[in-house]
């Protein structure tokens, strides 16, 4: 307890309590960057480790995962909200980042097709990723006719 008597006396004690405040700010900083290098080393990196076709694979499943979001005609930002993740994490996992867990692919792809397996996805045998498919195709107007035929015809 301090024992405040006249006003040199209240600037000492303000004094104390000031570089008290000062030296927990520092530690409380110091303990903070000490936990935020434990937890950037708890992340590793897999590309070293991968085979090229490996790294494409996983680069393909998020193709496919982005591509089934957007055949449903779901919002991104809806589809992490859905399943529990951050905007950026679906990004990650739309691009095929390894650093992601299998629990976030799935919860992802069940916020995106409830119901649809991890195969069916691979497989692309959803209904809505064959409209897509249809609707991306090119389709003529109208029928050629024989002489437009023959001319292309090489």
């Amino acid at each position: 307890m301090f024992a405040i008597t006249n006003t040199n006396s209240l600037v000492s004690v303000i004094a104390d309590l000031t570089d008290f405040g000062m030296h927990v700010k520092m530690f409380a900083i110091a303990v903070s960057k000490v936990i935020e290098t434990g937890i950037a080393n708890m992340k590793r990196n897999e590309h070293p480790l991968m085979t090229p076709e490996r790294l494409d694979e996983a680069r393909q499943l998020g193709e496919k995962l982005a591509r089934l979001r957007m055949a449903r005609r779901i919002r991104q930002a809806d589809a992490a909200t859905r399943a529990g993740l951050s905007r950026s994490t679906a990004v990650l996992l739309e691009k095929g980042d390894l650093s992601r867990t299998q629990a976030q692919i799935l919860r992802y792809l069940e916020a995106i097709a409830p119901g649809v397996s991890l195969l069916s996805l691979l497989k692309e045998d959803d209904p809505s990723l064959q409209a897509l498919a249809a609707r991306e195709t090119t389709q003529r107007v109208r029928a050629l006719s024989k002489t437009e035929l023959e001319r292309l015809d090489f």
